[in-house]
């Protein structure tokens, strides 16, 4: 059979594409604005060695870095959308390159600044906020920095940090080579008969697979390899969790998770709180590992076993056209105002719709400040792509939130809060779904891909944030983390998160080895809690109405203008308590109790 052939960028219709005009006419304006932002940078060495000198100064220097930012990330934005339009094409490349080089050049020219506002007298900048209203728009700017002023060294110990910071990401480095480009893993016997190789890429693929052999080869071949390696890379993750501790010591925190969470303003119970929660309903993450067992018609499940869908997908094919008008009537309880800025994305061209040759994989929500934001798709006429449309629409409408309501400095939103708005939409699309789907086979597979989210997300994510908080709080007491003792603690947390429905298969204590986001050290928990959050905010809209959405759209305008708690609390969500969690993970019992129901329909 011939092979299907991609459509070149040329090819693609207009309609299909992104409005990029809208960022520059044509690349001849863009070179006007890298030439300008080139010159213009040189602007801020005029101001240093002087913030201290007077408010109007230091507005006036403020402002400047405000207007090189927001040129730069127009500059950078338009040079990366256009090579992800095509990656091949070497024009964008060329582009794209000379835009990077210039961020780390306003980069370096603005480096001073926090530091010697740090080491401006107490009550400086306090005093000319009230000498300047203008400069008041900078007060949560300037309190944060202040906030963490004690956990600031000296010049020359910060100079020195700085030097060794470059060291410290030798780990992180050493773990992303091995693991993407030297690692090749055994060819074992595809669906089809033939042999095919196991790649990152395509081990999720082999463990969704209807054939049971299949997803247990490739569970075995993949770890495998790892475990051939279990010593070396133990001692890489090892000499991550060192540099890490070592910094937060230096730097007078109490722990690494404490300097890690204290960057967003969130204390260490906002982390143990979202452990101990979803301890509490591990019972119903063992009950979901039993009606998996009962669905597949196994008589033990594996660890191999937990990605295939417990329902077939009907198969249905669903137009990109007839996708935007699921997202429109699952969001329906968003308002007038939201669905309108939803139908002015899908209709001016925010975003870039199909496959084409050389174009970026996955999907993605990005943007410039002063123009809408922009969305890119390859999509496929299946349901995960209307869940992908709904959650990258998500991301789209927090930034233009945010964009039209904060100046500059404060428009871009933190990692904390990123995933609430985007997860948010897929929960009201998943439970208009639910809700108006009568046929049992289509509400069971619906439910699957739900009760999966909370799974892969909430459960799972939360199993890594506690094997960091074990293998970090080990290492600052003095203990080794040896490849067996890494072993013993993930194989562990393994077997209480999934319980006794499920044979706990040795080689998933290798798991550890094999995950990228641990050397960003206490990152995950923030998809956790971020889903935690979107579910609640998403049940608080369902039940309360229009009230809930005007308070949540509060949130979405708040950029990163409060700590994003605050921001939260705002919405009417407060991640300081175990409520959210829970109140979350009760939606996920709902949805189990239903699941439950239809294992006995005979048309599942």
């Amino acid at each position: 059979m011939a092979e299907k052939r991609f459509r070149t960028r040329e090819e693609a219709a207009l309609k299909d594409t992104w409005a990029i005009e809208d960022l520059y006419r044509d690349d001849q304006e863009w070179e006007e604005d890298y030439k300008k932002l080139e010159q213009n940078m040189q602007k801020l060495s005029a101001y240093q060695g002087r913030l201290g000198e007077s408010a109007e100064l230091l507005l006036d220097a403020q402002k400047t870095c405000d207007e090189l930012n927001m040129l730069a990330e127009k500059v950078y934005v338009y040079a990366g959308q256009r090579l992800h339009e095509n990656t091949d094409n070497s024009i964008y490349q060329d582009l794209s390159n000379r835009a990077q080089g210039l961020l780390v050049k306003l980069s370096e020219a603005q480096a001073y600044m926090e530091p010697e506002l740090l080491a401006l007298p107490d009550g400086t900048i306090e005093n000319f906020l009230k000498e300047n209203e203008e400069l008041l728009v900078y007060r949560q700017y300037f309190e944060n920095m202040i906030r963490q002023r004690e956990h600031v060294l000296d010049r020359e110990q910060e100079k020195l940090l700085a030097a060794v910071g470059e060291l410290a990401e030798g780990p992180k480095d050493i773990f992303s080579m091995f693991n993407n480009a030297d690692l090749r893993f055994p060819e074992i016997e595809g669906e089809d008969g033939e042999p095919t190789e196991v790649t990152h890429g395509r081990y999720l693929t082999f463990l969704q697979s209807r054939n049971r052999r299949v997803r247990r080869d490739a569970f075995h071949a993949l770890y495998g390899k790892y475990g051939a390696y279990r010593n070396t890379l133990a001692a890489v993750y090892r000499a991550s969790v060192k540099q890490e501790v070592f910094h937060a010591k230096v730097r007078r925190y109490g722990s690494a998770l404490e300097a890690a969470l204290d960057r967003s303003h969130i204390p260490v119970s906002v982390y143990d709180n979202l452990i101990d929660a979803v301890h509490k309903f591990l019972p119903e993450m063992h009950r979901y590992v039993e009606l998996r067992k009962k669905f597949l018609g196994l008589d033990e499940l594996h660890m191999y076993d937990l990605y295939v869908p417990m329902v077939e997908d009907d198969g249905q094919s669903i137009s990109f056209e007839r996708a935007k008008e699921m997202v429109l009537e699952g969001l329906q309880p968003m308002g007038e105002e939201y669905l309108g800025l939803l139908k002015e994305g899908f209709s001016s061209r925010w975003i870039d719709v199909y496959e084409n040759q050389g174009k970026k994989s996955g999907a993605y929500s990005w943007g410039a400040y002063g123009t809408h934001p922009y969305v890119l798709l390859n999509y496929q006429e299946n349901l995960n792509h209307v869940f992908t449309l709904a959650h990258e629409m998500g991301h789209a409408l927090h930034s233009w939130y945010s964009d039209e309501n904060q100046p500059y400095i404060y428009a871009g939103y933190r990692i904390f809060v990123a995933e609430v708005a985007s997860t948010c939409n897929e929960a009201l699309l998943i439970h208009h779904l639910i809700e108006s789907t009568e046929e049992p086979g289509q509400k069971a597979y619906l439910i699957n891909y739900f009760l999966e989210q909370f799974r892969t997300t909430l459960f799972r994510q939360t199993m890594f944030a506690e094997f960091e908080k074990i293998t970090h709080g080990l290492q600052e007491q003095g203990e080794t983390l040896t490849a067996d003792r890494l072993c013993e603690i993930y194989y562990g947390l393994n077997r209480e998160y999934f319980g006794k429905n499920i044979c706990v298969d040795r080689e998933i204590e290798l798991e550890w080895a094999r995950i990228p986001h641990f050397y960003t050290p206490f990152y995950v928990y923030q998809y956790a809690t971020g889903f935690s959050a979107a579910i609640a905010l998403s049940k608080r809209i369902l039940e309360e109405g229009k009230a809930a959405v005007e308070e949540y759209k509060s949130f979405l305008k708040g950029g990163s203008s409060r700590y994003p708690l605050d921001l939260l609390r705002m919405a009417g969500v407060d991640m300081e308590q175990k409520r959210p969690v829970e109140d979350a993970l009760r939606v996920f019992t709902q949805y189990l109790d239903e699941m439950e129901r239809l294992a006995g329909n005979d048309k599942v």
